[in-house]
């Protein structure tokens, strides 16, 4: 095992990640690995693990290769339809709790949910909110309510272009972590392997938020709220949208690494 996991640093495979495939084939945690580093490798398993690490190696993400990700405390599926749930991104669910009522009813709206991730992430922790996602992509869809009924915890899971099959639906909260990233982008490459729908939205990036912005108030009762992830460097773009769109106390808050990566506001009451 000890020669496997120097073969793939060889490739340029980062020593964490190679213990995460190779105790994901085994099913042994990393601790395991350490202690068994002498033990013989079965051929079946190191012909898997060489295959991984080589697509690794390329630049795919772990997540898919394993196909689960840790978000928020919940291990949720994840696939190449599917963004890979980030970190950053529990900077906006827990601002969603902060500001979510402590008493029901309580209705929250998640667009864009992709693999359910901020929408289950506020139902795990509000047991008593209802959580509605919304998703333009059905393998999205499949994706999500697959992890609904894994770490049971009920959402209503909708089918359509951000807010079009709401109707005339009001809530407390919508959250959103849509695409942000400028078409033509230099990190693009990058994310080859993640789908490219859910990660561009115009020349600059904040197509898909304009929308967002724009149509939310009709789909918030008065008071609610609107939080947004977005880019490092689009905290006083989305802040500007905001309030030309009539919202109140409009903020940003910062992420792990101390850039301002959500924004959000209250429609007037």
């Amino acid at each position: 095992m000890a020669q496997a996991l120097a073969l793939a640093r060889a490739q340029g495979v980062d020593r964490l990640d190679a213990q995460i495939l190779l105790g994901t084939l085994l099913g042994q945690p990393r601790s395991w690995l350490l202690a068994h580093d002498t033990d013989p490798l079965p051929s079946d398993i190191a012909t898997r693990f060489s295959d991984l690490t080589a697509r690794r190696a390329q630049g795919e993400p772990v997540a898919y290769l394993v196909g689960d990700k840790e978000f928020y405390g919940l291990s949720l599926r994840v696939a190449p339809g599917v963004l890979v749930p980030r970190p950053d991104t529990e900077t906006l669910v827990d601002w969603a709790l902060d500001v979510l009522p402590a008493e029901p009813p309580t209705r929250v709206l998640d667009l864009g949910t992709g693999s359910g991730a901020i929408a289950l992430a506020i139902r795990s922790r509000r047991p008593h909110a209802s959580v509605t996602a919304v998703d333009a992509s059905p393998e999205a869809l499949a994706i999500a309510s697959d992890n609904a009924r894994h770490l049971h915890l009920p959402l209503e899971l909708l089918h359509g272009s951000w807010l079009e099959p709401l109707g005339e639906r009001r809530f407390e909260l919508i959250v959103s972590n849509p695409p942000y990233i400028a078409e033509g982008d230099p990190h693009l490459p990058a994310l080859r392997f993640e789908p490219k729908q859910a990660l561009t939205a115009g020349p600059d990036g904040l197509d898909d938020l304009r929308l967002i912005v724009a149509k939310a108030p009709q789909h918030l009762e008065p008071g609610g709220w609107l939080l947004l992830e977005h880019g490092y460097d689009q905290a006083d773009a989305v802040q500007g949208l905001l309030r030309t769109a009539g919202f109140s106390e409009v903020g940003s808050r910062h992420d792990l690494a101390g850039h301002l990566r959500c924004t959000g506001g209250r429609r007037t009451l």
